[in-house]
Formats: C-alpha cells, sequence, structure tokens
C-alpha cells in the first residue's frame, strides 16, 4: 500500500518466426522472466483486503499519461532493460536495442531469437490500472507504475498474444501457459496491492479460483 517508486515500462515490437519449445517444461527462464511473485497464500490475504468496486473510465483513459520507456541505466531505456534481464546471450548495440539472444516468452512458452518477436507486458495494463484508481494518480506515480522493475509488473512475452491480451483483466483473458497461471495471478494481485487498485467483481471471483488452485 505504499506508493515508493521503482522503475519499469511496457514496450511493443514486431512479429515473429517464434516457434514453440518442444518440452512445455523447459520454463528455466520464469525465474529470470519476472521477480518473483508472492507466495498464493499471501496473494489470497491481499486480495481479501482489496477494495471491490465497479470501474470507472471518467475521465477517459489517456496512455499518454502514463510515461513510459524511460531511461533506466546510460542508453538503456525500459524495454530494452527488461529484454536483457528475460532473455539469455543478449547481445546490445551502441544504444543498448538487443541485435542478438535468446528468448522464451513465459506465457505460452514460445521460444524466439528476435527481440522484435516480443512485446513487455504490462502486467496489470496501463487501461486497468486507470480504470481501477490510476486515474487519481500523480503523473509521478503513474510513470513509476509504468516503469515498475521491483514489483512483478513488466515481462517479454509474445507480441501477438499481448496484443490478443490489451487490456483484459483476468476474468477476460488468462496466460494460455496451464502452469504459469498461478504465478500470473499471484503477480496480479501483488501489483494491485501494492498500488492501492480496486478489482471488480468478476476479477475477483476468477482470482479467487485461480489462487485457490494453486
Amino acid at each position: 500500500m505504499k506508493l515508493s517508486v521503482p522503475l519499469v515500462v511496457l514496450s511493443i515490437l514486431g512479429l515473429s518466426t517464434a516457434a514453440p519449445l518442444a518440452e512445455p517444461e523447459q520454463m528455466e527462464v520464469v525465474g529470470r522472466a519476472l521477480p518473483t511473485p508472492v507466495s498464493a497464500a499471501t496473494a489470497r490475504t491481499y486480495l481479501a483486503s482489496l477494495t471491490v468496486a465497479a470501474e470507472s473510465n471518467s475521465p477517459a483513459y489517456n496512455r499518454d499519461l502514463f510515461n513510459h520507456w524511460i531511461t533506466i541505466s546510460g542508453s538503456c531505456n525500459t524495454r530494452e532493460t527488461v529484454l536483457k534481464r528475460d532473455g539469455t546471450n543478449v547481445v546490445t548495440g551502441s544504444n543498448c536495442a538487443a541485435t542478438s539472444g535468446n528468448w522464451v516468452s513465459p506465457y505460452d512458452n514460445v521460444a524466439t531469437t528476435l527481440a522484435s518477436d516480443l512485446d513487455i507486458d504490462h502486467l496489470v495494463p496501463l487501461k486497468e490500472a486507470w480504470v481501477s484508481g490510476a486515474r487519481n494518480w500523480s503523473n509521478a506515480t503513474r510513470q513509476a507504475f509504468a516503469n515498475d522493475l521491483t514489483r512483478p509488473q513488466l515481462v517479454a512475452v509474445t507480441d501477438s498474444l499481448n496484443q490478443a491480451k490489451g487490456d483484459k483483466d483476468p476474468a477476460e483473458w488468462m496466460v494460455p501457459l496451464a502452469s504459469y497461471r498461478c504465478t500470473y495471478v499471484r503477480a496480479w494481485v501483488q501489483v494491485k496491492y501494492y498500488y492501492n487498485l480496486s478489482v471488480d467483481s468478476a476479477e475477483k471471483s476468477a482470482l479467487t479460483s485461480y489462487l485457490n488452485a494453486c
């Protein structure tokens, strides 16, 4: 519920020659891809404490109010920082852009060697945050949220999958890889709890069901 402010951001890249790994169990990348979320038991406690409220898009959501792709270190912005964190053997140019590497999207276990196959997903989408309370935040807090590298909020995933997710919450969309769903919902609840965001009733129901299966 404190809003101290570490940094991370989301991004969007190109299309894919990505292919699923032969072995769905080969998920060692998951530990690298996202700061470890709280346990299922802690997530259930957090979820019980969240305010349940209908979403509100008044005033209307404006993505520009979430300043993202800020500089994290040197010439590296948030997207580039996440790509380096989530990949192996990542080589970058002088501008910090990844020129080669190996990545596995934890949402679907799809492997790629092209950074352009990947988007940086805001696990709790920016619009979802807006309609759950971020519309009342300062611009500085919205920037911190959009670039938060400390909470489990930013992760490199298959671009087409991120685009299919859009702004949907777990009542409307869930990661296709069943073995990652517990991680995803624990992370979702942790981020919402940290930033004191509300949940709507369908979202809370879905989160409860997924957490009970963890």
